[in-house]
């Protein structure tokens, strides 16, 4: 049975299909924080419609059908017991809202891109390809107040003034990546932690970094930019590990 035959009336049903899988990939690689931390999806042309994770419930059991679909023009959009977390409408509303290019977005504390982000130099130099990948490629959030409520999107989604930068370092707090599908966004996801890590660790060492030079750096960036369909193949070969493992995800 396919999964359009699962739940043939629910609209949106390839790209909860898609967040669902990359939130059970998200818990495997422990990259999730207890029940914080929000993925979304936009599915109208203005970004002010989206799917995201139910309020609360754990990345490792989500379904595709337990995504809820919020508008942000509706005022009672956060009233009842389906209404989305306040910082995850916060943070994730005011970035469709005000970034056209974040039509997917993952928020998360994954450890190595959190201990980057409360670095005081949070900048990721490029010592290895991954690294390299990011040259020019992210931006540092200097203004962490507390807690992302309302004006924290907005602010957020200002700081995105390059198209290039899809990466948000966001500092004493953790890392937040757009794009323009699920498998898009969390490949770049999954690199940057990966980066991070690589990063941290040569740290640890405490011995001299071997840095790429700015030109190799961006001419680096650039090839991975225009590799053919590495996120969707890296997505595909997810998914079909969850197919093999008979994973709900799709359910």
């Amino acid at each position: 049975m396919s999964v359009t035959e699962i739940r043939p009336n629910m609209q949106h049903w390839q790209e909860r299909v898609d967040l669902a899988a990359a939130f059970r990939w998200t818990a495997r690689l422990n990259m999730h924080e207890a029940v914080a931390n929000h993925f979304s999806l936009a599915v109208d042309d203005q970004g002010t419609r989206f799917l995201m994770n139910p309020n609360q419930m754990h990345f490792a059991r989500i379904r595709a059908s337990d995504m809820i679909e919020v508008d942000l023009d509706d005022p009672t959009a956060q009233d009842g017991p389906d209404a989305p977390d306040p910082t995850a409408w916060g943070l994730h509303g005011g970035l469709h809202r005000h970034c056209p290019q974040a039509r997917c977005v993952m928020h998360v504390h994954s450890i190595f891109a959190t201990v980057l982000a409360s670095l005081a130099d949070s900048r990721l130099p490029p010592i290895d390809q991954n690294c390299a990948t990011f040259f020019g490629r992210y931006v540092i959030d200097e203004g962490y107040g507390g807690l992302a409520f309302e004006d924290e999107g907005e602010r957020c989604a200002r700081l995105f003034t390059d198209p290039k930068q899809k990466v948000m370092i966001m500092g004493n707090h953790g890392v937040l990546v757009i794009g323009a599908t699920v498998a898009d966004t969390f490949n770049r996801l999954y690199y940057f932690e990966r980066a991070a890590e690589t990063y941290i660790r040569a740290l640890q060492t405490g011995r001299e970094l071997r840095v790429l030079s700015d030109e190799v750096a961006d001419k680096v960036a650039r090839e991975v930019e225009t590799y053919p369909e590495q996120d969707i193949r890296h997505f595909a070969e997810l998914k079909a590990i969850l197919d093999s493992e008979g994973s709900d995800y799709a359910a």
